[in-house]
Order: C-alpha cells, then sequence, then structure tokens
C-alpha cells in the first residue's frame, strides 16, 4: 500500500509557491502534507495531495517539472519512542530512510509519517512484522 507523493522542482524565487498552490487551488486538489527542500538556487517540494494524478497533470500543463514517487505512509503513536519502533524495523531490516516527514492527524491521537526508503517491499513487510501501522492511500486522500 504505497502513497503517491509528487515531488516539483521549483526555482528559488518569490512567488514561485504560490503559483503552485494555485495551480493546486484552481483544479480543487487539497494538500495532505507538504515539505521543502532547498538550496540557493532551487527547491524539491514534495507534497501529499488528495488527487496525485490530476494534480500532476494540472502542475505539467503549467510548465512545472513534475514526477511521482511511491512512498509510505504509517501511523506512529503521538508518544516518546513512538517513531523509534517503526525505525527500529526498518534497520533490523535493512532499509534504509532517505527522507520522511510527518504531519498531525486530525482524527487519532498520531502522527503520520511518509516514509521514502531504498526498498518499500522490503519496508512494508518489516512495519507489519512489528505492528506500524501503515496507512492506506484511501484513508490518505479522504477529506
Amino acid at each position: 500500500m504505497f502513497i503517491d507523493q509528487l515531488s516539483v522542482f521549483l526555482e528559488n524565487k518569490p512567488g514561485r509557491l504560490a503559483e503552485i498552490t494555485g495551480v493546486l487551488k484552481k483544479n480543487s486538489v487539497d494538500i495532505r502534507a507538504v515539505t521543502i527542500a532547498d538550496t540557493t538556487q532551487f527547491g524539491i517540494l514534495r507534497i501529499i495531495v488528495d488527487q496525485p494524478k490530476k494534480a500532476e497533470a494540472a502542475l505539467k500543463e503549467q510548465g512545472f517539472t513534475v514526477s511521482l514517487t511511491k512512498v509510505i505512509a504509517v501511523g506512529i503513536d503521538d508518544t516518546p519512542g513512538g517513531l523509534h519502533s517503526a525505525m527500529l524495523a526498518l534497520d533490523e531490516a535493512g532499509v534504509s530512510v532517505d527522507y520522511l516527514y510527518a504531519f498531525i492527524s486530525r482524527s487519532e491521537p498520531m502522527a503520520s509519517v511518509i516514509l521514502r526508503v531504498s526498498d518499500p517491499e522490503k519496508a512494508e513487510e518489516a512495519l507489519r512484522k512489528h505492528a506500524v501501522k501503515i496507512i492506506p492511500p484511501q484513508e490518505v486522500y479522504a477529506k
């Protein structure tokens, strides 16, 4: 159960992020999670949205460089050490984490963590084995 994440390459200049959010708004695409990594010249915007394929098409139509990446969404108890159990499961399975970012659930006392890993299938198996909740796409995309 993987989630589609959009990665958008953008120049690091005023208004560029507003252009992207404007395209998403115009196309009624809702953002679920967002992170950005930047340098002085450019940034990579990573977003989880409720309609990834629609968002990808709309952004490409406006000239943005966009790619879809498969990531894993997991539910982590909002307690000290909650993230540790997931990281330990991946470490024991020999799966490296390329990056992660989190957002808080509106309905449950947990954080949702988006993981980009070296081996998604192996990661999913390890997380299930350690009883880490994997959040299905329909839960992530739902309003």
